[in-house]
């Protein structure tokens, strides 16, 4: 099975993060450069919440608000739904479902070890399959005794 530590060494621990200090349109800019749908929100190893695309979209442009003059800190989510890297990939993707959320930061004890988005967790889980599939049809075809 799967853990989010396995994926998180995969993907590289690169973590990218804003302060909360920072204008939207700062951090949308390093959605932009990174490619990613969120950041996270950082005071220094601190995690003090997370910022999405759609925080962005709902929180200031769909209430007149202007990316440049609106903080980080406004807008961002401050409760976040983090897991363990010893988690399993299917507990990362009950969660997502559950809680209905694209992102979620990962910690290694009380360190932020990473920060994985739902294209992560899928694209492992088609991997995942793949291999099981490929290990099935190997059996059926006399390959596995």
């Amino acid at each position: 099975m799967a853990t989010v530590r396995d994926m998180i060494r995969k993907k590289g621990g690169e973590i990218f993060g804003v302060g909360p200090d920072a204008t939207v349109y700062e951090a949308l800019q390093l959605m932009a450069k990174h490619n990613s749908g969120a950041l996270l929100v950082l005071e220094g190893d601190n995690m003090v919440g997370i910022l999405s695309e759609r925080d962005c979209v709902r929180r200031v442009e769909l209430q007149g608000r202007s990316v440049k003059e609106t903080r980080v800190q406004d807008i961002m989510t401050r409760n976040v739904i983090s897991v363990t890297a010893d988690q399993s990939l299917e507990e990362c993707e009950a969660l997502m479902m559950d809680k209905g959320i694209r992102h979620l930061p990962v910690y290694d004890g009380a360190r932020l070890a990473g920060f994985l988005s739902v294209r992560d967790v899928l694209r492992e889980v088609i991997e995942l399959q793949k291999m099981m599939l490929s290990e099935l049809e190997r059996y059926i075809t006399g390959g596995g005794r």
